[in-house]
């Protein structure tokens, strides 16, 4: 016997399969149980009964689909996978325990002893030393290349080549990789390419589009938005999702329950707050790079953006999060951000609270200082990741950093 409302719950799967991303955002990945609830559901459990031990069976081989263990089968993590997938325009989606497990999984699950990547030199700082140093322990080799530069992604390729790996925009320096053509070079090679979206979000960038095979986010940032769990996620056809699955089974590295509920529930206001953290990113970065202590600023929306032409054909916004250099050495940079009284001194990004780090020290700190250098990370550059608050308090607060220089 269907529960109550199934064929309202049909007609409304039918809707959705041609609906807006704001629409998809509020209502994809919901399924209501019999309680009828109107928000999401969430299952804090870590196991879920059977009816028999013949069902049982039947779950655990895989001969009946339904829940058996929540490191593998939850129905709030699932709802939050569906959801992205969704928003991505993808069959499937895995969520992770944080945004480097998710690239983790993509690393053990994908790939083997001998395989070798190609990867931007301009990606976060932890996402270097994971294919540096760890996967590498298991065989797995990587070269870094100027993720702009399409003709060293070419020549980058080896005969034992499986993945491309990027970060568009990239942190902290806004460095844009054309999707498109690197997608076509993975493609003629028989490798996949794996996008990190972390800081456009499928609101501003749809890398499936552009021919990516594999798309990676930290939920941490803005598909939360309000800084309160750590999570990832891995977005893709379902037969490499299906790999990637197994790996989160057998591994271990899954989402909780309240953690999935938290990002389900943030993704309903992801379009919104996008549009905000842009509009004001977009008026402090033509703020700064007026002011007389400023010597560059980088934010792919501004006109002097090197590559501000790729990012208006491959991006429908720009973000929230910029970075600037200010006139002096780390001392100065230090100063600037110690004089701060509003924004959050902090290495997390897309917060409703605007934050502000030094990636030299922070985030990118386990870098030597050779790549850091060839990265372009200087001494005297500051990320900043604008959130929601009156754009002239922002203003102010940057103008107190300036003070001290």
């Amino acid at each position: 016997m269907a529960k109550p409302g199934f064929e309202r719950e049909q007609r409304i799967q039918f809707t959705l399969a041609q609906a807006g991303l704001s629409t998809l955002a509020i209502r994809a990945g919901q399924t209501r149980t019999a309680e009828g609830e109107h928000s999401d559901a969430i299952f804090p459990t870590s196991s879920f009964v059977y009816s028999s031990a013949r069902e049982a069976a039947a779950r655990f081989s895989g001969d009946e689909e339904g829940n058996i263990y929540s490191r593998f089968t939850n129905p709030t993590v699932h709802a939050f996978e569906k959801r992205m997938a969704a928003l991505e325009g993808a069959e499937r989606a895995v969520a992770t325990s944080s945004g480097m497990a998710a690239i983790l999984s993509i690393g053990l699950a994908l790939l083997q002893q001998g395989d070798h990547v190609v990867c931007s030199r301009s990606v976060f700082g932890s996402t270097i030393s994971l294919f540096e140093k760890y996967l590498s322990r298991a065989g797995i080799s990587t070269t870094f290349v100027d993720p702009k530069d399409l003709h060293a992604w070419e020549a980058a390729i080896q005969a034992n080549t499986r993945l491309l790996f990027l970060e568009t925009p990239s942190n902290p320096l806004g460095e844009l990789t054309d999707i498109k053509a690197v997608a076509a070079i993975a493609h003629k090679h028989d490798a996949w390419l794996a996008v990190d979206n972390c800081f456009l979000t499928p609101v501003f960038q749809r890398p499936f589009l552009l021919g990516a095979d594999i798309v990676i986010h930290s939920a941490t940032k803005y598909l939360d938005g309000q800084g309160r769990c750590v999570g990832g996620v891995v977005v893709g056809s379902d037969t490499l999702m299906e790999e990637i699955y197994g790996f989160i089974r057998t591994g271990g590295a899954c989402m909780s329950p309240f953690n999935a509920w938290v990002f389900h529930k943030g993704l309903e206001t992801l379009k919104i707050r996008m549009e905000a953290h842009g509009r004001n990113a977009m008026e402090m970065a033509t703020w700064l790079q007026q002011q007389p202590g400023i010597e560059k600023v980088y934010y792919t929306g501004l006109e002097s953006h090197a590559q501000h032409a790729l990012a208006i054909q491959q991006q429908n916004g720009f973000g929230g999060v910029l970075s600037f250099e200010v006139r002096g050495d780390q001392d100065a940079a230090w100063r600037f951000i110690d004089a701060t009284q509003m924004v959050s001194i902090t290495g997390n990004l897309g917060d409703v609270k605007s934050t502000i780090t030094h990636p030299a020290t922070t985030t990118h700190g386990r870098m030597t200082p050779e790549a850091r250098a060839e990265a372009g990370i200087k001494p005297n550059l500051i990320r900043l990741s604008v959130g929601h608050e009156d754009i002239d308090d922002i203003r102010a607060d940057m103008q107190l950093g300036l003070n001290a220089l």
